[in-house]
């Protein structure tokens, strides 16, 4: 009867872990054949719910726009994060490595993520990361168009931030000049 339930329970987790990594290979193709996406988002942290459109361009460019009355906008370009709330005319700069969005904008990098990362199944395909800081991101994946869905994190108050997208196009022509930083006043 021992011998049974092994055999069962072996049976059961090589094809869940094969499932995985039909899974993951699939995710890794899709992102593989993407160069830019274009989404709407909603973004929850705690109580507040923040809505807008962002365009990622691999590797390392974002440019949100969101739709609340101080007109926010976040621009990542390669290195450097800035958000800006345009009613204020006020701007915050800082270092991309100091973001969890260091590892989602960068293909390469969400190639080794997606590989080495442990995968769960829920609503989405999940992939778990955990940095070197102990710090855990959950990247999801649509399950049927393998497309990117959203992340769930912590910010650097521990608040857990939700981010849902919806992409609306793929590998459209993006004109580069939007992702220019402000300049720094």
């Amino acid at each position: 009867m021992k011998l049974l339930k092994a055999a069962i329970f072996f049976c059961l987790f090589f094809i869940f872990a094969n499932i995985s990594a039909a899974e993951k290979s699939k995710i890794i193709n899709k992102l593989n054949s993407i160069d830019n996406i274009q989404f709407n988002f909603i973004q929850k942290t705690n109580e507040k719910l923040e809505r807008g459109k962002c365009i990622l361009v691999f590797p390392n460019k974002l440019k949100c726009d969101y739709a609340d009355k101080n007109k926010k906008e976040l621009i990542i370009n390669k290195k450097m994060m800035a958000i800006t709330q345009k009613r204020y005319g006020k701007t915050l700069f800082y270092p991309l490595s100091k973001s969890n969005f260091l590892n989602i904008l960068s293909k390469n990098e969400l190639i080794k993520i997606i590989k080495n990362s442990d995968t769960t199944i829920d609503d989405y395909l999940n992939i778990v990361f955990i940095d070197e800081n102990n710090s855990k991101t959950l990247i999801r994946f649509n399950k049927n168009n393998f497309l990117l869905a959203g992340w769930v994190t912590s910010d650097q108050y521990n608040n857990q931030l939700i981010f849902e997208i919806e992409i609306t196009s793929v590998n459209q022509m993006v004109d580069d000049k939007i992702f220019s930083l402000p300049k720094k006043g």
